[in-house]
């Protein structure tokens, strides 16, 4: 399976950190639909699941929701490089498909969180569209919005930097950075628990300095470097781990290929969204522009690696 959903005490844990109430969940979700049936420059959304996972995700504080939800849509206006032409069977995502691993696991950690790994599958091939990469990102993130039916506690992202070079990182703009780290904490229900990054080199540190102001101050305290394995099982359970990182769950490849499968069965639903944005020229007030949104470009400093 894909995603293994919470059941039984997992879910009533879930629940209780997503302050859940099962009574009165079905009226914030109705509470929500009507706000946004009101809302001139948001489109029409007619899917529950969607939305009962915004409301997980904001533990189902209405106000965070909405401002969720807006920002949602407005990003994928104002972020074409990451919202534009998602069909994974173009040769240039075809191309970072075969550069990257990229998958949500299929367990949960004993807290109810789920563990997604990036790494990289070639340390001699540099990507040409380091956007593309994040798009992928994206997208995976678009579907788990709708399959994730139970919802999850957070998220815990593992980045293996086995076969990073600078060369690599020197793709990854500062405005580039910026503008998916936006993306990210601001239009996403993303609950970040944790951030690991294992098999580091000496230029990691680096790295991870340099993103540090991009991150909220809280996500900035949950960053985790290893130099050994055993540590991440500290906060990682090895039995959802895949083999290639000492764990019980089988190998990363099949994990990866599926949610490759995956992307193509979305191919027409990811087509029909590329219309379903915020319409500025109808928000109340005052339209919001790219500056409003992600900030000057010109005020980012260089990333400097020897």
């Amino acid at each position: 399976m894909l995603l293994i959903q919470p059941k039984d005490e997992m879910s009533t844990l879930i629940r209780s950190q997503l302050n859940e109430n099962v009574t009165t969940r079905d009226n914030d979700l109705k509470m929500i639909k009507e706000w946004l049936a009101k809302q001139p420059h948001l489109p029409e959304i007619d899917d529950d699941q969607l939305l009962m996972t915004f409301l997980r995700g904001c533990k189902f504080s209405l106000e965070k929701c909405k401002k969720k939800l807006d920002m949602y849509f407005t990003m994928r206006g104002a972020a074409p490089e990451f919202f534009g032409n998602r069909d994974i069977t173009q040769q240039e995502l075809k191309t970072s498909v075969s550069l990257i691993h990229f998958p949500p696991l299929p367990g949960l950690t004993k807290d109810g969180c789920r563990v997604t790994i990036m790494n990289g599958q070639r340390k001699d091939i540099i990507p040409t569209n380091a956007a593309n990469l994040m798009k992928l990102v994206l997208m995976i993130g678009d579907i788990r919005l709708k399959e994730e039916l139970h919802g999850v506690a957070g998220d815990v992202f593992i980045f293996d930097a086995t076969v990073a070079t600078p060369a690599h990182f020197a793709k990854f703009t500062p405005t580039l950075i910026k503008k998916f780290l936006v993306c990210v904490q601001e239009a996403y229900p993303v609950k970040l628990k944790q951030i690991h990054a294992v098999n580091i080199t000496p230029f990691v540190d680096t790295i991870v300095n340099f993103v540090k102001p991009f991150l909220k101050e809280k996500i900035r305290n949950r960053i985790f470097t290893h130099s050994k394995m055993e540590t991440l099982y500290e906060y990682v359970p090895r039995e959802i781990l895949p083999t290639e990182y000492g764990g019980d769950a089988g190998p990363i490849q099949p994990m990866h290929d599926a949610w490759v499968k995956k992307l193509e069965e979305y191919r027409p639903w990811f087509a029909a969204q590329e219309s379903v944005i915020a319409n500025e020229a109808l928000r109340p007030g005052k339209p919001k522009t790219h500056d409003d949104i992600f900030g000057i470009d010109g005020s980012f400093r260089q990333l400097t690696i020897d």
